[in-house]
């Protein structure tokens, strides 16, 4: 009994310890960084399919602004301020999915419905937007302020011939000079777009995929070409700042160049350059402190659309310039102007602040040498102070010396009178030598009393 019963004893507590917690308790950030990993996830995306996003900068724009908009689409009259917490929200409504995604400086929505019929490849500039799932009222509302919008159709096709899916794609895009490469090094799909905005504020990107492709290559695919260029605008940001920045920073240069150079010639007062100085040094520190930030960002942005570029692993067209290829040659130039002028402006900042040293080094040496008189004055008027102490002790001794003897005078006719025979007058004048002793050596034991006493 006891072997047949042994199994089941054994065997509960083990499926039971599986789910018994063994852990000391949780970091308060734990599941937030655990769940980082699995944040914004690609959409699975089944082909023929239009792509929507609209991406708006968020400032000044709440949480609360934003979930007010979303309830306003059919059945999501329950979402509350916490559905948003974790930055990243998918809808699945009727016919179409949404995608919320809110970021540090803007927030992008991801539209994915059925591509219509009248907006198959082969179609001449199919108006896309007439289209829509959503309402256009819904649309125009959304709480920001547009920076990034694309319409992107992601069709089938047969890839074996390039020439006839880049003829169907012109005739979709319109007649504009197109970029087009192939992605992917298996089973490789074709994207095609010419970066331009139509009168609708609305990009247009084709992707042109094989017949089995699989949903979830589909949305990566999706995901990628909707960041890079959503980043590419954003890293642009910084380009009007360093334009802007330009004249103001040779102007502050010019400046710095002539005060360091009346501080070289010493001719100009060091108070006068000290405060010329000063209010260079403000107006440097105040455009680092307000445009810093930009300049950090442009640079995180551009390292992200780098990243995206690299993660199409685009093979050329003939006759086309591939994304990346458009990008380093259209992006590189202002990115090297935003990071030029970043540089420029921290440089300006250490110029100043050494010139700022060397005047201060200036002003603590001409200090040291005033008071290095004024040390000297106060060393010669010491001098005087003890010659005329001197003279005056001495003045003092005879004085002091003058009223002894005329008391012993005093004394001496006073002890005439009383009939003692002495002679008054002699017998001062011979104690004067020894009064004037006296009082000498009466003043020098104070002296040495006073000094031995410090």
């Amino acid at each position: 009994m006891i072997n047949a019963m042994a199994p089941t004893d054994i065997a509960d507590p083990r499926l039971a310890s599986s789910h018994v917690r063994i852990l000391p308790p949780d970091d308060d950030e734990r599941l937030l960084l655990h769940n980082e990993v699995h944040a914004r996830p690609s959409a699975r995306i089944r082909l023929p399919a239009l792509v929507v996003l609209l991406a708006v900068y968020n400032h000044e724009v709440s949480r609360e602004q934003e979930c007010a908009h979303l309830r306003q689409l059919p059945g999501q009259e329950g979402l509350t301020v916490n559905d948003l917490q974790a930055h990243f929200l998918s809808l699945r409504l009727p016919g179409y999915t949404l995608k919320w995604e809110r970021h540090t400086e803007f927030t992008r929505y991801t539209l994915v419905q059925p591509l219509p019929q009248a907006a198959a490849l082969g179609v001449v500039e199919p108006d896309l937007l007439s289209h829509l799932v959503v309402p256009k009222e819904w649309l125009a509302a959304v709480p920001g302020r547009t920076f990034c919008a694309i319409a992107m159709g992601m069709v089938h096709g047969d890839l074996s011939d390039p020439t006839a899916c880049l003829q169907g794609a012109r005739q979709w895009l319109g007649p504009h000079l197109l970029v087009a490469s192939l992605m992917g090094s298996f089973a490789p799909a074709t994207v095609v777009t010419d970066f331009r905005l139509r009168d609708n504020g609305f990009e247009h990107m084709l992707v042109i995929a094989p017949p089995d492709i699989d949903d979830m290559r589909a949305g990566r695919i999706s995901q990628r070409l909707l960041e890079l260029e959503t980043y590419r605008l954003m890293a642009l940001r910084g380009l009007p700042v360093a334009k802007m920045l330009g004249p103001e920073l040779a102007q502050a240069e010019q400046q710095l160049a002539q005060i360091t150079a009346a501080l070289e010639q010493k001719s100009a007062s060091d108070q006068a350059m000290l405060d010329t100085l000063m209010s260079l040094a403000a107006r440097v520190e105040k455009a680092m402190a307000e445009h810093v930030f930009r300049f950090s960002a442009t640079r995180a942005y551009d390292d992200l659309v780098a990243q995206r570029i690299a993660e199409l692993h685009e093979t050329p067209i003939p006759g086309h310039q591939t994304i990346g290829e458009f990008m380093r040659r259209r992006l590189s130039p202002a990115m090297a102007t935003v990071a030029a002028t970043a540089q420029r402006l921290a440089s300006l900042s250490e110029r100043v602040s050494r010139a700022s040293a060397l005047l201060r080094t200036r002003v603590d040496i001409a200090t040291e040498g005033q008071n290095q008189q004024l040390l000297e004055k106060l060393t010669r008027g010491q001098e005087l102070q003890l010659r005329l102490q001197t003279t005056v002790e001495g003045l003092s001794i005879a004085a002091i010396s003058y009223y002894v003897v005329s008391l012993l005078l005093y004394g001496a006719k006073a002890l005439k009178s009383a009939g003692v025979p002495i002679h008054p007058e002699m017998a001062a004048g011979a104690l004067i030598p020894l009064v004037l002793w006296a009082v000498w050596r009466t003043i020098r034991r104070i002296h040495e009393k006073l000094h031995s006493s410090h």
